[in-house]
């Protein structure tokens, strides 16, 4: 289901979306950085959402997503924090910040959330009523330990999502070291280059923007 948004607010939800997310987060981790604080970043997705769409309709999709986002705004207290993001083509998940809470406490708030969610929802699309069953998986990175940079923490937290999704759904999972593997690729006089101009520009290391050009490549698929 496309996502349709005016001024950066998703119309479904009424949440900011991708451009409002990554102007908070980087606000919040700058002003974390220079307090010593942190900021636990949460990914939320609903389990087989597409099939809820192909069983139930696109407007129970939708009902079902805006309850979705008044139970995350429920965790942080504010809109503000909350936001609904594409990391995946086709996928839809919510970003919830949490400025000042650690690791674990971020993840014994989503826990909750999670255990009080999995439960049969009783949805209303024009004076019908519908009972969903409806469960979604959830992750957790946080700043600084999960990296410094936004795209960093957000990768750490989709990996993590991933894990969720892939063993097994609704749970929360948390970030995790990542282990590097090794692997030999060919590239062009011309593409190093290009990518070390980059890389000294951007202030980072060449392996780092080698991987974030992966991440784009793999949820350009899907993957």
């Amino acid at each position: 289901m496309s996502k349709m948004t005016v001024m950066g607010r998703d119309l479904t939800t009424s949440l900011g979306g991708t451009e409002q997310l990554f102007e908070v987060l980087t606000a919040e981790l700058a002003k974390a950085a220079e307090t010593d604080g942190c900021v636990s970043i949460a990914l939320v997705d609903l389990d087989d959402f597409g099939k809820l769409n192909d069983n139930h309709g696109n407007a129970t999709g939708d009902k079902v997503l805006e309850m979705c986002a008044g139970e995350l705004v429920q965790i942080v207290g504010t809109e503000k924090n909350v936001f609904r993001h594409s990391f995946q083509a086709g996928g839809d998940e919510f970003v919830v910040l949490m400025p000042g809470i650690e690791k674990e406490d971020a993840f014994l708030a989503l826990e909750r959330k999670r255990s009080d969610f999995a439960r049969e929802h009783e949805i209303d699309v024009d004076d019908k009523k519908t009972a969903i069953s409806i469960t979604f998986s959830a992750a957790v990175a946080t700043f600084p330990d999960d990296g410094t940079r936004p795209q960093d923490v957000l990768r750490k937290a989709n990996d993590a999502l991933y894990r969720a999704k892939n063993t097994g759904r609704n749970k929360v999972c948390l970030a995790k070291e990542e282990r590097m593997v090794t692997k030999t690729s060919h590239y062009t006089q011309a593409q190093l280059a290009r990518l070390a101009h980059l890389a000294k520009r951007e202030k980072v290391g060449e392996a780092v923007l080698l991987r974030e050009a992966l991440d784009d490549l793999l949820m350009r698929y899907g993957m």
